[in-house]
């Protein structure tokens, strides 16, 4: 039951992310670029209704994504999770009352498969205890020092570059943001209002809101086709390192079940940019 719930839940979350995704994609593009980076940004965008419709399928997305994760591991959740572009086309060629394309169809099969593939063969570890603070050092330093080195170079690069290089702050955040919210689960699953004595839910809400502005700022910059490929493939790499690192997670142990998901992997990440690079998303 609890890989069930799991499972629909992850995918009830890409599904709300995607669409979400697309319409604050809409609205972030007309925003004024010096409010990059900067909570005016948020402030701006909040008077625009497409928006905050946006947003609510974006806080829809992460309660989904919270019951997943009280429910099964990074490994598992963060693959489906990943696959709001498979919703995000769809929503898009309906809006914009166009076909998909061979190409198109091509890259939904590659992804779905491939992330089919990469979950077959993984091992789904038992509940293990929640990690100490020391234990999310490594981890905290890592995507501290990428956005504090990367983001001073969008600043200064071309706006598709510029959106490449927050996409790819915004990614590393929000897979440490999965971690947070996958750690503040387990404590509110087993300890109640007790979590909130612990540093957990108050991180989340900081690397919640970093994520978002790195993330609204990437989709102002340019078109999803740069965006939401390089945030939905480096968003699960990172949530699946921290999950090894810090959970104590693991992929698959033996050679043949490993090249299996490896090639699972890759099938779904080619899939991802065949999406990326749809006519649909180059808006």
């Amino acid at each position: 039951m609890n890989i069930l719930v799991a499972v629909s839940s992850a995918l009830l979350s890409a599904v709300c992310f995607g669409i979400g995704s697309v319409m604050q994609h809409e609205a972030a593009r007309r925003a004024a670029m010096w409010k990059s980076l900067r909570l005016q940004l948020l402030f701006d965008l909040a008077r625009r209704p497409g928006w905050l419709a946006g947003i609510g399928l974006s806080v829809c997305s992460f309660a989904f994504l919270g019951l997943a994760l009280a429910h099964g591991p990074l490994a598992l959740v963060l693959p489906l999770a990943a696959t709001d572009l498979l919703f995000a086309l769809p929503f898009l060629a309906s809006r914009q009352r166009e076909p998909l394309t061979g190409s198109e169809k091509t890259g939904i099969i590659c992804t779905a498969g491939g992330v089919a593939v990469f979950l077959t063969v993984l091992p789904l570890a038992p509940r293990t205890s929640l990690p100490a603070v020391h234990d999310w050092v490594p981890a905290l330093a890592v995507v501290v020092g990428v956005v504090a080195l990367l983001v001073p170079v969008g600043v200064s690069s071309p706006p598709r570059l510029r959106t490449a290089v927050y996409a790819v702050c915004a990614a590393v955040t929000l897979a440490l943001f999965d971690s947070l919210t996958k750690s503040t689960a387990g404590r509110f699953r087993t300890e109640s209002l007790e979590a909130l004595l612990h540093w957990e839910p108050y991180a989340l809400i900081a690397v919640g809101v970093t994520g978002l502005v790195l993330s609204q700022s990437a989709f102002q910059s340019g078109s999803l086709a740069v965006s939401l490929p390089v945030i939905d493939t480096l968003e699960p790499i990172g949530a699946v390192a921290i999950g090894l690192a810090v959970f104590d997670e693991q992929l698959a142990v033996t050679g043949w079940t490993l090249t299996v998901q490896m090639l699972g992997a890759a099938t779904a990440v080619t899939g991802i940019v065949l999406l990326g690079r749809s006519p649909l998303a180059t808006a």
